[in-house]
């Protein structure tokens, strides 16, 4: 059984990281060139980890199945980054951010990560303001915020509808200042497909050139895995197709434990399917929730008239009636599930009825639809894009779809995962928004992981390792994960069979869908439980996987993290079905109260879930880390 040691510090908790910082281990100068740390990912928190590990003096391998970082998917992330500077003198703090992420994500997040977070929020917009990040600001030139879920303060910061591409430019700019000072080796179009461990300790990858198919091998005193999240298990998400498991599932089967695997994000403003040919979702920023109102009719009759013909009295604020004092910007997984609600009674929009309205018509009598594009505009180009709709002149339509994942590798204090030297950043791990992220979190954690915490603690691990000590790429380790590799690929091109990878991704992202969506029921869990399996088993025996390993092959990138995604579908089901309560992100309909609002059971599950792997075909071992709240005390949410 693996051991879960948090290595949460003793103290205040307003303390805990200060002293923290002033009690771990120290790399000098000197030595620190002697050391060398494997980054695989590039965006927000990847990024911002290579670079700021570089300028520290470690030698840094940065690798990314991208032709450039500045594709990560960090760039969609549009609406704005959280930070407790109190710029909008509302009565913000670093105490109420923690507070609200805490509440936002149902009391089943680390106390003390989420203090740090809310702590190091304060300095990431004075780094990004310097590397150039061009945010809004008021008439005077100070920094505007904006209000997101979730929170009654407006603490937001933002670059008009783009504020991940904003983001990222900058970290990119500072990883790619690096790369050009020879402190980071950049490996682009590099797939990590394995972890190597030697004496119980990561040291080092296997990777695949996606261009030329060649396998590599590379070795170091540490790896910090920052590869996001695992959405895309869904096949339908808000995720980018390349969006994968691969890095942190292959890692898992090393050893790291998974931690809360079922507790995905469903986000409420995203643009609804509007056929199978799909191959991804589009989401509307929540910032949108600041000016639009969200309705559906109140008659069922009236669900396929033109929003204009229908009246002002017949229309359901229904986020506002359910929760007046958040209204529409309640938490997340709250607007979602009110979403699913009024469309299960039949007063859905569309043909489809599977949407809501989000209207614009109230602001833009407010402030003037220059007003409104102003704040807006690029959202509402691209809503245009895809529905050929203009959103200033008739509401925008909306559906709830998976965009976050919570769950990810267990990591300590340190973002340390149980496997000693193996570090997990940003959305990959599973630390900061327990069972449901509030808004503009996403981005905070990335640049908190990678600007002010890595660079501290991982320190603290490479004190205990000899300079100059890394075990050599041809160590019979490295050269038995290699064949692991090879082995793998070997038998997805030796596959006869005549479906493509693409086929088995829809069929396994339906199933996950229906019964590990938006709502779960045991029974559903258990027919996942089942027909999982079966069809791994028929990917296996009938996937066809064209062309060749020596070189460029989509089919075969496809393939490998389709595969993954077998496994670990069944991995959140177990999870979701072990797990007898509501909370957050995860929605047991035998759990709830009359009002259908999720219903805990601290008693039992007030603790987070990593599980263990224990070889192929045998279960899975749940481990447990209990989530002992000692500044704030577990109750039911309230945001009415």
């Amino acid at each position: 059984m693996a051991t879960l040691d948090s290595k949460v510090p003793a103290g205040p908790l307003a303390d805990k990281w200060r002293k923290h910082k002033a009690d771990i281990k120290l790399v000098n100068p000197a030595n620190k060139r002697k050391y060398e740390v494997i980054v695989v990912g590039a965006g927000l928190a990847g990024s911002s980890a290579a670079s700021s590990l570089a300028d520290m003096g470690y030698k840094v391998k940065n690798f990314v199945f991208h032709d450039s970082p500045r594709r990560a998917h960090s760039i969609a992330a549009q609406g704005g980054i959280n930070a407790a500077k109190n710029y909008q003198n509302d009565g913000d703090s670093v105490y109420r951010l923690f507070y609200d992420t805490i509440k936002g994500g149902d009391y089943r997040a680390r106390e003390a990560n989420v203090h740090r977070l809310a702590e190091v929020s304060v300095n990431i917009i004075d780094q990004c303001a310097a590397q150039g990040v061009p945010f809004a600001r008021e008439y005077g030139g100070l920094l505007a915020n904006r209000s997101f879920g979730g929170a009654q303060v407006s603490r937001t910061f933002y670059a008009r509808g783009q504020t991940g591409q904003q983001l990222l430019l900058g970290a990119y700019s500072a990883l790619m200042r690096t790369v050009g000072q020879g402190l980071v080796e950049l490996h682009t179009q590099s797939e990590m497909l394995d972890l190597v461990i030697v004496g119980g300790q990561a040291k080092g990858i296997v990777v695949r050139n996606l261009v030329t198919g060649a396998i590599e091998r590379h070795a170091a005193d540490a790896v910090v895995l920052a590869t996001g999240g695992y959405g895309n298990v869904f096949n339908l998400s808000t995720y980018a197709r390349g969006s994968n498991t691969t890095a942190i599932w292959r890692a898992y089967k090393r050893g790291a434990c998974f931690a809360n695997p079922c507790y995905t994000q469903i986000h409420p403003t995203c643009i609804p399917v509007s056929g199978d040919y799909q191959s991804k979702l589009t989401l509307m920023s929540e910032s949108l929730r600041n000016d639009g109102r969200i309705w559906v009719p109140k008659k069922k009759e009236d669900r396929l008239k033109n929003p204009a013909e229908i009246a002002e009295e017949d229309r359901d604020y229904f986020l506002e009636r359910m929760y007046p004092s958040f209204g529409n910007l309640c938490p997340r997984d709250i607007a979602s599930r009110a979403a699913k609600r009024v469309c299960d009674e039949g007063r859905g929009a569309g043909t489809s009825g599977l949407g809501v309205y989000l209207d614009f018509s109230d602001a833009i009598r407010r402030l003037g639809e220059n007003g409104v594009r102003e704040r807006y505009g690029n959202l509402f180009d691209i809503y245009h894009e895809i529905t050929a709709e203009s959103a200033y002149k008739t509401p925008m339509r909306i559906f709830p779809a998976v965009h976050y994942t919570m769950g990810g590798l267990w990591v300590d204090y340190n973002l340390m995962s149980n496997v000693p030297g193996l570090f997990v950043l940003g959305e990959a791990n599973f630390s900061d928004h327990g069972a449901n992220r509030l808004g503009a979190s996403a981005l905070m954690q990335g640049l908190a992981d990678g600007y002010f915490v890595i660079p501290y603690t991982i320190g603290d691990y490479l004190a205990t390792q000899k300079p100059g000590s890394r075990p050599s790429a041809d160590g019979a380790e490295f050269k038995g994960a290699e064949e692991n590799v090879r082995a793998m690929t070997k038998r997805f091109l030796d596959s006869k069979g005549k479906q493509p990878v693409s086929h088995f991704h829809k069929r396994l992202g339906k199933i996950m869908w229906e019964f590990c969506g938006m709502a779960r029921t045991k029974d559903g869990l258990e027919k996942a439980l089942q027909q999982i399996p079966a069809l791994r088993e028929e990917f296996w025996a009938s996937v066809c996987v064209p062309g060749s390993a020596e070189t460029m092959n989509q089919s075969l990138e496809q393939a490998g993290r389709v595969a993954d995604f077998l496994e670990l579908g069944e991995l959140m089901c177990r999870d979701a079905l072990t797990r007898e309560e509501s909370c957050g992100g995860h929605f047991r309909e035998e759990h709830q109260y009359p009002d259908g609002e999720c219903k805990r059971d601290d008693e039992k599950f007030a603790h987070a879930a990593a599980w263990e792997y224990q070889g192929a075909g045998k279960t899975p071992l749940r481990n447990v880390e209990p989530l002992n709240y000692e500044f704030v005390k577990m109750s039911v949410r309230n945001y009415k």
